[in-house]
């Protein structure tokens, strides 16, 4: 038996000859590939047309150097341009100086307060020393204050405030510390007057403290405002009489 394909009879014979039909494939016959095999509408369609958006760019597509998503810790930064670099310098500049204008600010401040405080201090030092003068000036040179009480004595001695009346020069009876003349015990009788300096005089009875001794250089008065003597160096007592 022939192994080569005989191919389809031959229509123009006679009709008498049996229909053709195909060679089995179980003989060794192969059939031709068919070229559409295998292929899918859509790789059948033709090609459609491009379409392009703004810029020239195809719809579809992803813009080249631009990214969809960004990672922490993957996605690099873009370096600046040129512009924004000179304006970082330009800012980092103004800030430091800025920040030195505040530090010497601070600094002529911190001067200003401690020239005051010093100012104050020695101010204050020299008005002490001048008030503390005053005072020492003042304690040298004027006089104590001392307060005389009248005081009546007896025979026997004895002593007791009296109102401030009966005690003067020119009054009865009246003992000035001088002594002699209208004062000396010789012409004068009883009770007798004299001023007592000092110490807690209480009316009707004996003084507590002080002394019957004039002092010196002070300035004398009594309770009533009668100026037994004035004050200050080279004094004289006026006789207890003048106010």
């Amino acid at each position: 038996m022939s192994t080569n394909n005989p191919g389809p009879p031959d229509q123009s014979g006679g009709s008498d000859q049996s229909p053709w039909t195909p060679p089995d494939p179980g003989a060794g016959w192969t059939p031709p590939a068919d070229p559409n095999a295998g292929a899918t509408p859509a790789d059948s369609a033709p090609d459609a047309p491009q379409v392009f958006g703004a810029g020239g760019h195809p719809v579809g597509q992803s813009r080249p150097g631009k990214m969809a998503r960004q990672e922490p810790g993957v996605t690099q930064p873009r370096p600046p341009t040129v512009g924004e670099a000179r304006a970082r310098d330009k800012a980092r500049k103004q800030a430091e100086e800025a920040e030195r204008a505040a530090a010497a600010a601070a600094e002529a401040k911190r001067r200003n307060r401690k020239r005051v405080m010093i100012g104050g201090v020695a101010i204050v030092g020299v008005a002490a020393l001048v008030g503390g003068g005053y005072l020492v000036y003042s304690a040298v040179t004027a006089p104590d204050q001392v307060t005389a009480s009248c005081v009546q004595i007896d025979q026997n001695g004895q002593e007791v405030v009296v109102a401030d009346e009966f005690c003067g020069d020119g009054k009865s009876n009246f003992r000035s510390d001088g002594g002699g003349g209208l004062g000396g015990l010789v012409i004068l009788g009883w009770p007798q007057y004299r001023y007592h300096y000092g110490g807690t005089p209480t009316i009707g009875k004996a003084p507590t403290g002080g002394s019957s001794v004039k002092p010196r250089n002070a300035e004398v008065k009594t309770k009533s405002g009668t100026t037994v003597q004035r004050g200050g160096l080279g004094s004289k007592s006026t006789g207890g009489s003048g106010s």
